[in-house]
């Protein structure tokens, strides 16, 4: 696959696609074909709101932790600064594992496989259609309903 690499503002959250920034700017390079809703995305097969949608889900679930930890933790250590006055980091993981839940519920029993697959695995259309036994080519019409369902969630416009 090719890569398609863009320059995204660096944020506490993560790389933001959009947006002024005062003062220092930092900025990182993301590679657009790096997921499969990203590669979709990036083709047309998408929406820029169920883009979106897929991102918040898939942030979401980063935020909870919710994936295996196959060794070591390496997460940064973060400066205290006045902009921290909101949830505590085991505040912020447990609301993100609320919200991943009810978006997975919102869309609904049997969507919520094809979301798992594609957006937090990071499993390619092919092979999440023949792991759930779909026909070819019926995961991108599924994962469009779920994420749409999501966007609704997220409330996203």
């Amino acid at each position: 696959m090719r890569r398609r690499l863009v320059e995204r503002e660096l944020t506490e959250e993560g790389p933001r696609k959009s947006g002024s920034a005062r003062g220092k700017r930092r900025t990182v390079t993301v590679n657009l074909a790096e997921s499969p809703l990203s590669w979709l995305h990036s083709r047309g097969h998408l929406e820029d709101r169920l883009f979106d949608a897929g991102e918040r889900l898939r942030a979401d679930y980063e935020r909870a932790q919710l994936g295996a930890n196959v060794t070591m933790r390496w997460d940064p250590v973060r400066v205290r600064s006045t902009g921290e006055t909101g949830l505590h980091a085991s505040e912020r993981q447990i609301a993100a594992k609320l919200r991943f839940n009810a978006a997975l519920a919102e869309a609904g029993k049997g969507l919520e496989d094809i979301l798992w697959r594609v957006v937090c695995a990071g499993e390619g259309l092919p092979e999440a259609e023949r792991s759930l036994g779909w026909p070819a080519r019926s995961g991108k019409l599924v994962l469009r309903l779920a994420l749409d369902r999501v966007a609704d969630f997220y409330r996203i416009i």
